[in-house]
């Protein structure tokens, strides 16, 4: 049997729900429910947290990730966030370090005066990059006029070790070079030599290389980046799980223009303050932060024309901007009610109309990446909303308004009790759960930690029918692996690669929809031999980026106890078949990948 065939023995155990009422009535056994609650309010178990987690206690563990302020952060994680200076950025200072496509265009044009740097240092990164910009779209291939040979810009021992030194040289030799000269090296490699570079697994090289030659990179590299580094390192687990959770609920596409530089901010200002908070606080915030509303095309959305006003525009009258539809239909669909929550095509034209002049504020009223409304832009006529009157001559309000209806609705309640649930217990919940989960939302306003500890405190949650009834999506695929190898992070961004070919981009869901918890979303033989291919290339330590002691699993007698050092608990017996019948030569970290890679692993 080939090694790689292994993964398509259990797929069916991997799609069966757990939606039989007799599994949510029984108790799970006491010795499953510490690694039950590792694998769902965390990215799943590290060497030693079990028995942490025993020695303070189940619940208290489960209270303090409810309140995560009250867990002092891991500061390998914040030394490892710290060169990923956007993460803290406003969008104005991320456009001054690192300019967006339009400012080079408008540079190149010779119309950049008013967005060009105050700094002279990031002026003449901007002016630099905008002429790189210029002749590239002129076809202007060749070297750029002035251009030195490496031997120009380097001492013959720099050039040498450039040329012919180990990896590691060469790695301290760019590292440790000025990004002015850097950029001449960079520009006098050829394509062959230049192009790996840009791939390397290097701590830090990647990101500097793509300051130097693609700074409007660098918001996506450092998002990406974040998050896994933070999926893996950070103490707060369940905190990091729903920021996970929450950002794919109101998912915005990053690669949607200005939303490359809006992004950052959005995930930091707008998600993560509020995931174990009210619910109507995050719903106002994304609502009006400037990434939803261009993502969903709502800072263009403005009051319809009359039919006078139409004449008057004449031929001008198909550029003009109209309502949009967009934010209202999802705000209802996909934020709020659910899709059979009980609204209409009539409902979806009001909201829209309440939400004009919605937008984001111009750059020339000195404004970069900030909320706006137009009044001048608003529909002020009168509105139904789901029954509700909203009258005439209003402005902002009318799109608060609109927002609390929401949330104050029953739906809304049920909704996002739902969906919590599939996240967190099945895909197919009780319904009891649901309801006792709505009725908290509804008597506690909306309180997300009151939602949870329903849910926390529910039979179902710690009943065999939760018990790896979900499929780990790929992102919590990777970052447990890590967790359970021990292994460390040098490079995220190989990770996120890894993650593209999995089929979850990060941050770069192109529907609204976000990424699915469902088991179905995530379920093929392509993605699972995929897994794992991962699996053992991460346990031999052959995985880009990451490091791996390998000797662990050598001190380990049998596959057994190899498998129990990768799941925490001891394996199945199809599990422990499975590898006996791929691993005949017994080699340690292929039986620990095969773990990985396996159907038992997956689950969480």
């Amino acid at each position: 049997m080939h090694k790689l065939l292994f993964p398509l023995l259990l797929i069916p155990a991997l799609v069966v729900g757990a939606k039989e009422s007799k599994l949510f009535d029984k108790k799970l056994p006491n010795d499953k429910k510490i690694l039950h609650a590792l694998n769902r309010l965390s990215f799943g178990p590290r060497p030693g947290d079990v028995e942490a987690v025993r020695k303070m206690g189940l619940k208290k563990w489960v209270d303090l990730q409810l309140n995560a302020a009250q867990i002092p952060e891991n500061p390998d994680l914040l030394a490892k966030l710290k060169p990923l200076d956007t993460l803290q950025m406003t969008t104005q200072e991320m456009n001054e370090h690192y300019p967006t496509q339009q400012m080079l265009v408008a540079a190149a044009r010779g119309m950049g005066a008013n967005f060009l740097p105050k700094d002279p240092v990031l002026r003449a990164r901007t002016e630099r990059l905008a002429e790189m910009y210029k002749r590239r779209i002129n076809g202007d291939t060749g070297p750029a006029k002035g251009t030195k040979s490496l031997d120009d810009i380097l001492d013959p021992d720099q050039a040498k070790t450039l040329r012919s030194g180990t990896e590691a040289e060469r790695v301290k030799l760019l590292m440790d070079m000025p990004e002015d000269k850097l950029t001449g090296v960079i520009a006098a490699l050829p394509p062959a030599a230049r192009r790996p570079l840009f791939t390397t697994p290097a701590l830090g090289l990647q990101r500097k290389l793509m300051v130097s030659a693609a700074p409007q990179n660098i918001p996506a590299f450092d998002l990406s980046e974040g998050k896994l580094l933070r999926a893996v390192y950070s103490n707060r687990q369940l905190e990091e799980v729903l920021v996970d959770f929450w950002y794919n609920h109101f998912n915005v596409f990053i690669e949607k223009g200005n939303d490359r530089f809006l992004v950052t901010s959005y995930e930091r200002d707008s998600i993560r303050p509020h995931v174990l908070g009210k619910f109507k606080d995050m719903l106002l915030a994304t609502a009006q932060d400037p990434a939803m509303l261009f993502y969903l095309d709502n800072w263009q959305s403005v009051a319809a024309k009359t039919p006078e006003e139409l004449a008057r525009l004449g031929a001008r009258a198909r550029f003009a901007r109209g309502l949009n539809e967009n934010y209202a239909r999802e705000l209802l669909e996909l934020h709020t009610l659910g899709v059979d929550g009980g609204y209409t095509q009539k409902d979806i034209i009001a909201v829209a109309r309440c939400f004009t002049g919605w937008t984001i504020k111009n750059p020339f009223q000195g404004g970069v990446g900030t909320f706006d409304f137009n009044d001048r832009t608003h529909d002020k006529a009168e509105k139904v909303v789901l029954g509700v009157t909203i009258p005439a001559g209003g402005g902002k309000e009318d799109g608060l308004k609109v927002l609390d209806i929401l949330v104050h609705h029953p739906s809304t309640a049920h909704f996002i009790s739902k969906k919590l649930a599939q996240r967190f217990v099945a895909d197919d919940p009780p319904t009891a759960l649901i309801d006792r989960m709505a009725k908290t939302f509804r008597e506690k306003d909306g309180d997300i930690r009151e939602v949870m500890k329903t849910m926390l405190a529910s039979k179902e949650f710690w009943s065999q029918g939760a018990w790896h009834a979900k499929m780990k999506s790929p992102l919590e695929m990777i970052a447990s692996a890590i967790r359970a190898t021990g292994a460390d992070v040098q490079s995220a961004s190989m990770l996120a690669q890894q993650l593209q070919q999995l089929g979850e981009p990060l941050y770069r869901k192109v529907e609204p929809t976000g990424y699915s918890s469902a088991n179905a979303e995530w379920t093929n033989s392509a993605a699972l031999l995929a897994r794992m291919n991962f699996g053992l290339a991460l346990a031999q330590n052959k995985a880009p980026g990451l490091k791996v002691d390998t000797a662990r699993f050598e001190k380990l007698s049998t596959p057994e106890s190899i498998a129990k050092a990768i799941l925490f608990t001891a394996s199945t017996p199809e599990t422990q078949a499975a590898i006996s019948a791929i691993s005949k030569d017994k080699e340690p970290a292929k039986i620990a990948g095969l773990v990985i890679g396996g159907p038992e692993f997956q689950r969480r």
